[in-house]
């Protein structure tokens, strides 16, 4: 009888589907690559479905959730403990999962997508997993993105908790290989890491400099490229909408992305008197959104769409005669890369307008209008620079050149790139996109 027994496993620990995140999206780019690269176990490790919808996270409806490909599970561990440990049961029973999927002998990567709290549970897990005993062979890569450092470290570099910061660093840093979504990342993980050793006398930051590579995120760029356009024209009339004929934002509803701004600025523009704005998408500063919207002398041509799925989305882009991300900085949140902007870029939609906010000019190059951060009467401005003084042949080729840009991102080569580099060295070497 033959032994079905799997040789090479990939586990990704992450906010996985349906969280509306770049990161979700990425983390099943990995791991589809993964199967065509000859790991013939991928296993996405994530959180209950409840526990992501108590957590208050934007999520998509559970019916437009698309299928992995054969080969990929997905796991929500249950909680362990009861009522008396109610945060704890859910770390527990993710870190006691983990913990049995790194001691059955199977040569495994386990890749962490957010430090807090994934890149701990792997650590916490592969520690426990060597201390039993059994065959452990294991190799970590902690990917940090934005929140990490905005939401997590600089918070408490600011408050002055150099425990919690130190706990984040230091187990970032006890991975095997550790990389950032962009350069701006790997900044922000630096200063933060300089503030922490100015004020302690630690040295984190000469190691984040040392350690911390780049590996942008990694995007599907077939189901951009390969759309269907002769579909198009059915799917934007279930809409009411025509190719090349509204302005959209698509993205998550949150005041980091600035859509009071593009409210505004549509508003303000000749723009409006053409065609409508599209605003697609969900959040918690949707109602705000709704009524600001209302409030404008463009009430009437400005539409929310709350319920996108990720097939509808890239015919949504691909139709779109400009797409808008007015992203700026937040206490809570940077834009550390801009997926959503380069998704847009291999669909093929109209012309680009976002700003030079955190890892966003990484992602963009020299293909975006970048205005100002909240500024509407520039975004005023760009759209009508867009829509109404830019030709449709101008925007097609404005269109082919940022498509051809955008796919250095394309998942295969990120994943390449990243996987290539770790056996470069038997200490963890530096991976560079």
């Amino acid at each position: 009888m033959t032994s079905t027994r799997p040789t090479r496993r990939l586990v990704i620990v992450v906010r996985a589907d349906p969280v509306i995140c770049g990161h979700s999206g990425e983390a099943r780019n990995l791991a589809e690559v993964a199967l065509q690269r000859g790991f013939d176990d991928v296993r996405i490790v994530t959180w209950p479905i409840p526990t992501l919808q108590a957590a208050g996270l934007p999520l998509k409806p559970l019916d437009t959730v698309l299928p992995y490909s054969p080969g990929i599970t997905v796991e929500r561990p249950d909680p362990v403990g009861d009522y008396k440990v109610p945060d704890a049961r859910f770390y527990g029973g993710l870190v006691g999962r983990l913990v049995e999927l790194f001691t059955d002998g199977v040569p495994t990567v386990a890749m962490s997508l957010y430090l807090t709290p994934h890149a701990t549970a792997v650590a916490d897990a592969v520690g426990v997993a060597r201390a039993t005993g059994l065959p452990t062979d294991v190799v970590t890569i902690a990917e940090a993105v934005g929140s990490d450092i905005t939401n997590v470290v600089r918070t408490c570099v600011e408050e002055q908790q150099f425990g919690a910061a130190a706990h984040v660093l230091t187990t970032y840093l006890g991975n095997d290989h550790c990389v950032a979504v962009s350069e701006f990342t790997k900044e922000l993980i630096v200063d933060a890491a300089d503030a922490i050793d100015a004020r302690h006398g630690t040295v984190f930051a000469d190691r984040c400099r040392e350690r911390v590579g780049i590996s942008y995120p990694a995007i599907d760029s077939r189901t951009f490229t390969g759309l269907d356009r002769s579909a198009l024209p059915d799917v934007l009339a279930r809409r009411g909408l025509t190719e090349d004929g509204y302005v959209l934002f698509l993205s998550r509803v949150t005041k980091a992305k600035g859509v009071d701004d593009l409210i505004d600025g549509y508003a303000a523009s000749h723009t409006r008197h053409r065609i409508p704005l599209v605003i697609a998408g969900t959040g918690p500063e949707a109602d705000a959104l709704h009524a600001r919207a209302a409030a404008s002398s463009a009430s009437d041509r400005i539409r929310f769409l709350d319920d996108v799925d990720d097939a509808e989305k890239t015919f949504l882009m691909a139709g779109s005669a400009a797409y808008v991300l007015p992203s700026k900085p937040r206490p809570e949140f940077v834009e550390t890369f801009g997926i959503a902007l380069v998704e847009q870029m291999l669909a093929g939609g109209g012309p680009v307008i976002t700003t030079a906010t955190g890892g966003i000019p990484e992602a963009v190059g020299d293909h975006a209008t970048i205005v100002p951060v909240a500024d509407p009467m520039s975004i005023a401005q760009a759209l009508d620079d867009a829509v109404i003084r830019t030709s449709p042949e101008q925007r097609a080729a404005m269109s082919a050149a940022a498509r051809d840009f955008a796919m250095q991102f394309d998942r295969e080569h990120v994943f390449d790139r990243l996987f290539a580099r770790l056996e470069s060295s038997d200490d963890g070497p530096v991976i560079a996109a």
